[in-house]
């Protein structure tokens, strides 16, 4: 299997947990930005244990195949995960989270980021 297939099924998976829980991982959006956190949530997906942002959905509680942790853009800054320097990029490529939920995914590929609509109705192998 190639990277980008492997990359491919990732993503699919990714989706079906996101497509199960956007309403709750919408509201923690909502709540981040309303309670004056940050205008820059960002939602952590992986199968490990990581020390960044706070454990919304379990995998091993609901079945799934990630586990999802609310985080920001400034935790992501303070951690050098995004330099200060890029911020200003960062900010510019950032999709509106009423309709996209922004996922940094932590793969055996590593660490990206993903904009995933919440508006998710098929995994992107489906063909229509």
């Amino acid at each position: 299997m190639t990277q980008e297939e492997l990359l491919k099924k990732i993503l699919n998976l990714l989706s079906l947990d996101l497509n199960l829980f956007k309403e709750s991982i919408k509201e923690v959006s909502e709540d981040i930005i309303k309670e004056g956190f940050s205008k820059f949530p960002i939602f952590v997906a992986h199968r490990g244990e990581i020390k960044l942002g706070e454990m919304i959905l379990d995998k091993d509680e609901l079945g799934t195949t990630f586990s999802i942790q609310a985080s920001t853009l400034e935790e992501f800054v303070e951690k050098k995960i995004v330099l200060a320097k890029n911020e200003g990029k960062f900010k510019a490529t950032y999709k509106n989270p009423e309709t996209h939920i922004c996922v940094f995914l932590i793969t055996e590929l590593g660490g990206q980021f993903v904009f995933i609509p919440y508006e998710i109705t098929k995994p992107a192998t489906e063909t229509p």
